[in-house]
């Protein structure tokens, strides 16, 4: 059944206070299917947009949505099919991804372990390519199904046809608002291949006093750093990462690091050097910065914060204030990870 005039306040881990014209909810493609007939038949104007909403947890709303808002409550996990080296799983787009990452854990299925606690649902995982800690999505991704919009049929997508890039698919570009993902379907392995070399994996693990690797103990170790330094959205409205770690050459990071010899930065297998933005922000002066109930966050200033009742605008111009300022004081450009609608 599609309502009028939804809050959205309780659909986005911002907790922007936006409303949707039209909303409803699905869980299969024949549902999917027969709301967007419907919304011919209510809005009586089929040229109203159709936005497709996951667990909201990477979107900040800057106004109100004029057309047709549909949640995404597909579920359903399942193996689907083995050979000598892997498992695959196929997971519906509207599972939690967390619960996916204990599923495959808890089956002694390694690969997303180092994603542990990322929020959101299944369905964001191929648009966002998302990752942490040494890992990204296309890692460990097989295929993925997908409601195409203007032709009202499924369509599969080959981990080549994704065309996946740091936080990038075609879904964030070449196809954005054209697809809805109904299912991905992951190849695990079963044989685990740990990467404990990135962040400070190995010290947690340390500090648990594992003495027996195993991808539970990764995934606990992620687990235990991320609690500490990100805000849980449900106490303090984020969207974790606002800000993508840029890529600079090798050159300039040789500049920079004249002025500025503690700048942090991974160099990459093309030879340019990934910056931690969080560590650019800081330097600027932002962390715990707090305007009205729009801030920086005090432990990570990666993340943006809503403290209360801060608007979408409050905290785009905020994130804008700070690209400006990272701009200035050393020449890197910054672009948000978020999706401003």
């Amino acid at each position: 059944m599609i309502k009028e005039n939804i809050s959205l306040k309780g659909y986005n881990t911002f907790g922007i206070d936006a409303t949707a014209q039209y909303f409803s909810t699905f869980n299969s493609v024949e549902q999917l299917a027969g709301l967007l007939e419907s919304k011919k038949l209510i809005t009586h104007n089929p040229s109203l947009i159709t936005f497709i909403l996951g667990e909201g947890s990477n979107i900040l709303f800057t106004k109100n949505v004029e057309g047709l808002v549909l949640k995404n409550e597909i579920k359903g996990i399942e193996k689907i099919g083995e050979d000598e080296n892997y498992v695959y799983v196929k997971a519906g787009a509207g599972e939690s991804w967390h619960q996916l990452v204990l599923f495959c854990i808890n089956n002694n299925l390694a690969g997303i372990e180092n994603l542990s606690l990322i929020p959101g649902n299944v369905g964001a995982s191929p648009m966002q390519n998302i990752g942490a800690y040494g890992v990204e999505l296309k890692d460990v991704f097989y295929t993925l199904e997908a409601f195409y919009l203007a032709e009202k049929k499924m369509i599969q997508f080959t981990l080549q046809d994704c065309e996946f890039g740091y936080r990038e698919s075609v879904f964030k570009r070449k196809f954005k608002d054209q697809f809805v993902i109904t299912s991905v379907t992951y190849r695990l392995f079963k044989t685990p291949r740990f990467n404990t070399s990135y962040g400070a994996i190995e010290q947690e693990l340390q500090s648990m006093g594992i003495q027996t690797l195993s991808i539970k103990a990764i995934s606990q170790a992620v687990i235990n750093i991320r609690s500490s330094k990100l805000p849980d959205p449900a106490i303090i409205g984020n969207a974790g990462s606002f800000f993508k770690n840029p890529e600079i050459d090798a050159e300039q990071f040789k500049e920079l690091k004249i002025p500025f010899s503690g700048i942090v930065g991974y160099t990459l297998d093309n030879g340019r050097v990934k910056l931690a933005a969080g560590w650019l922000i800081e330097q600027c002066g932002w962390k715990g910065y707090r305007k009205g109930d729009a801030g920086c966050h005090a432990k990570q200033a990666l993340v943006l914060v809503n403290y209360g009742n801060a608007t979408g605008d409050e905290i785009l111009n905020l994130s804008e204030e700070i690209i400006e300022s990272v701009q200035k004081k050393f020449s890197v450009p910054l672009e948000m990870e978020v999706n401003i609608i």
